[in-house]
């Protein structure tokens, strides 16, 4: 398994990963979670808990970004967008209830909500660049290309793109 990881680590260059438009963005809302959250008091149980939610999605959305970026299957790219856009809709949402647990600076959250929506545009623009044609079927039927059927069966030419050289 470790070797594993050493190939893929050795084949993925993390830094461009950190370079993308919607990698850079993720760190804004980070930064500005990290901020907004350090200001939740320390005997506030709900509010830490809160603030571990909020943090872990982020962490979560930048971590997912550069799985996606990895990988050339378009499945994979696929779930990984998924999991991106349920996070970032639950930091999107998640200032609701900062008030009522006692966050009087609430009001700030705003501004992770505003990144939140910069954010997808650039998802939107970072997923409509994902290659449908590299693709193995998703057996499940859930990340399959439009027009794949869980039960297609992929011809050889069809998965060529698997020889490539990203």
């Amino acid at each position: 398994m470790l070797s594993f990881l050493l190939y893929l680590i050795s084949k993925f260059n993390f830094m461009e990963c950190f370079e993308l438009p919607i990698y850079k963005k993720s760190q804004e809302i980070f930064d500005v979670l990290e901020t907004i959250t350090s200001l939740f008091p320390d005997d506030n149980d709900y509010l830490q808990t809160i603030k571990q939610n909020l943090l872990g999605d982020i962490m979560t959305i930048q971590a997912k970004i550069c799985g996606a970026e990895a990988v050339s299957l378009y499945d994979i790219k696929m779930e990984n967008a998924t999991i991106i856009r349920k996070a970032a809709r639950d930091i999107f949402v998640g200032g609701n209830t900062l008030e009522y647990f006692g966050f009087s600076d609430s009001k700030y959250y705003h501004l992770v909500r505003d990144l939140i929506e910069e954010f997808r545009i650039l998802f939107i623009d970072w997923i409509f660049g994902f290659n449908p044609k590299h693709y193995i079927v998703d057996n499940w039927g859930l990340f399959n290309p439009q027009g794949i059927s869980p039960d297609h069966i992929q011809s050889d030419d069809e998965l060529d793109f698997l020889d490539e050289d990203e």
